[in-house]
């Protein structure tokens, strides 16, 4: 019987949210995306649950983003559908009406990296690798460079989106991406407390603050998922995508 590749355990008032494909450092496929969302919908109904805890299965990896192995095989006609769920499994996120916290417990990278800015806080260690390499796929940085505009200056996004470079925790909480650096052992432990003391706060006045904060940003959210089926359509017909996720998938398999 396979493992599910969302795992959802009650901690108290706190749901804590696992993704589970620790083979392949938590990779988002088209399963764990369906599963993502559907542990999101339940958690919010759940009236026993508070707060949110999304950590990573293994001590590799939060996610290391989208599995490469899914999508180099997308044609053109794929991507309104793919990158469609892949907006409603943020958007299920920043729908949750209870605080949420990412827990940055290994590598965070290109849709593990917006996962956990579409959460309200996030917890990593200085030796964490995260940002947004989505160039260096051939894809063009679109969702992650609009979520990093809520968190850091103009500088800061161009650097990540145009390098693809991964940065450190430690330069992350200096530049407002990670909201408390702890060692790596005590992430989640870390995560849980801080989702625990949120989950203690009033939860009419905690929704209402969320819906506020969601409100201000949602058309801007909504406009750029659109942008990226049109960008990335783009760049799937100049055949750099496949090249460059080939060529990566080769150089793994050859390791």
């Amino acid at each position: 019987m396979t493992e599910p590749t969302v795992t959802v355990e009650p901690r108290g008032a706190v749901a804590l949210v696992t993704l589970n494909r620790p083979h392949a450092m938590n990779a988002v496929n088209t399963e764990l995306r369906t599963a993502l969302i559907a542990a999101m919908d339940r958690v919010n109904s759940d009236a026993a649950v508070r707060a949110v805890v999304i950590a990573g299965a293994g001590d590799r990896a939060f996610c290391a983003g989208q599995d490469l192995a899914e999508s180099v095989g997308y044609g053109i006609d794929d991507l309104e559908a793919w990158l469609g769920q892949q907006h409603a499994m943020y958007q299920s996120v920043r729908a949750l009406d209870k605080p949420c916290v990412a827990a940055w417990t290994g590598v965070a990278a290109g849709a593990g990296f917006q996962i956990g800015l579409c959460a309200d806080l996030r917890v990593g260690y200085p030796e964490l690798r995260l940002g947004q390499p989505e160039i260096r796929a051939g894809l063009a940085s679109i969702v992650g460079s609009y979520l990093m505009t809520l968190h850091v200056g103009l500088s800061q996004n161009l650097q990540l989106s145009l390098t693809g470079e991964l940065i450190s925790g430690t330069r992350g909480y200096e530049i407002g991406l990670v909201n408390y650096l702890v060692p790596k052992g005590e992430v989640l432990q870390k995560a849980l407390a801080v989702a625990a003391d949120l989950a203690a706060l009033p939860p009419t006045a905690m929704r209402l603050t969320k819906e506020r904060f969601r409100a201000l940003t949602q058309p801007d959210f909504d406009a750029v998922g659109r942008i990226a089926v049109a960008c990335q359509r783009e760049a799937y017909a100049s055949g750099e995508p496949q090249k460059k996720m080939r060529e990566f998938l080769d150089a793994r398999g050859k390791r």
